[in-house]
């Protein structure tokens, strides 16, 4: 394949845009290809900023504007870090030469190179799916050196985010805990507003870190509903302006992470900030990666977790009602512990 043009379709969930900055980097710093262009629903377009693929984000807005921006950067070929069949379809559609992406949502016969996750007895095996897009990226000559997440956020972002909290009560260089309770995907990933408060209320006494909850849009009456759950005067952001940028700022300079199984858990491995993510329903390897600073907690041991459903299908929930707030609790003394560890180590 000779040097051109690359476009690459990038994710459109959150967290799984962030796992891909290492192969969008990689494709930035290859030479097999001249040119890098990164196609990006545009409200997205915020993780990226600020970093080495911000010059070359193609944001669309709509599945017309992605067969469009196809048409219109006429790439030599296509990667394609969704899984949709519909990605697959546009791609097929605007006719790009080379399009290669993993064999899921029964897109082979549209790609021209694939990857096909592993199988056993017919079922596919839970992947990591930062190996997916590492391995997908290989199709097109892109080799990527490391799988660590990697995000930027200029100072007058953190600066701003910075006097946010203060002029929410927080007092000046005071720590804080980050607090994300939402889950895009559906309830069944929500664990109960009064046990994220317990686990905020103890590290608020053990550690002296205010709590600052926030969410993404939809999300601000969970976070109301944590907010007020806490004993010792959490603040919640769910009546400020909220953006993707603000929430690097905000993760970037917590003491730690509380969140659910979303995209902001992506943040604290981007930025190396300790974080407890609480897993539900979900295949823990799918997430299985960076996680140096990242303490999973989960149920284990129930015969129908993971159901992969966005409601639980038994109507009990216990993947995340058996979940204690101690246990929480542990998993983020246990995080501090290694990421000050780590800090002595490096400074040593």
């Amino acid at each position: 394949m000779n040097p051109g043009t690359l476009a690459v379709r990038a994710p459109n969930w959150v967290g799984d845009l962030v796992m891909a900055t290492p192969v969008l980097e990689a494709a930035l710093a290859s030479e097999r290809w001249c040119e890098v262009k990164i196609v990006v629903r545009a409200h997205l377009a915020g993780v990226l900023a600020d970093g080495p693929c911000a010059p070359h984000v193609v944001p669309i807005a709509s599945d017309a504007e992605e067969v469009e921006a196809y048409r219109a950067l006429a790439p030599d070929a296509l990667l394609l870090l969704t899984n949709s069949l519909g990605s697959a379809w546009r791609a097929w559609r605007a006719r790009v030469p080379v399009r290669a992406g993993t064999a899921l949502s029964g897109r082979r016969m549209l790609l021209t190179h694939a990857v096909v996750p592993p199988t056993r007895a017919g079922r596919r095996l839970p992947t990591p799916t930062a190996h997916l897009q590492r391995d997908a990226a290989g199709l097109v000559g892109v080799l990527v050196p490391d799988l660590h997440p990697r995000l930027a956020v200029r100072g007058e972002v953190r600066d701003a985010q910075r006097a946010l909290l203060e002029r929410l009560g927080l007092a000046r260089g005071a720590k804080y805990v980050l607090c994300c309770p939402g889950a895009a995907f559906g309830a069944a990933k929500l664990w109960p507003a009064e046990r994220f408060a317990s686990v905020l209320d103890d590290l608020h006494a053990l550690r002296g870190a205010r709590a600052v909850v926030t969410g993404g849009p939809g999300e601000e009456e969970l976070a109301e509903a944590v907010a007020r759950a806490c004993e010792h005067g959490a603040i919640s952001l769910a009546k400020e302006r909220r953006d993707l940028e603000g929430l690097k700022a905000l993760v970037a300079g917590a003491e730690l992470l509380l969140v659910g199984d979303s995209g902001p858990r992506w943040f604290a491995a981007a930025f190396d900030v300790p974080c407890v993510s609480i897993l539900g329903p979900n295949f823990p390897e799918v997430t299985g990666t960076s996680l140096e600073l990242v303490s999973i907690v989960r149920v284990e041991g129930l015969e129908c977790s993971p159901c992969l459903r966005k409601e639980c299908p038994l109507g009990h929930h216990r993947c995340m009602r058996d979940l204690a707030p101690e246990t929480a609790l542990g998993a983020a003394l246990d995080v501090l512990g290694r990421a000050r560890s780590a800090r002595r180590e490096s400074a040593g």
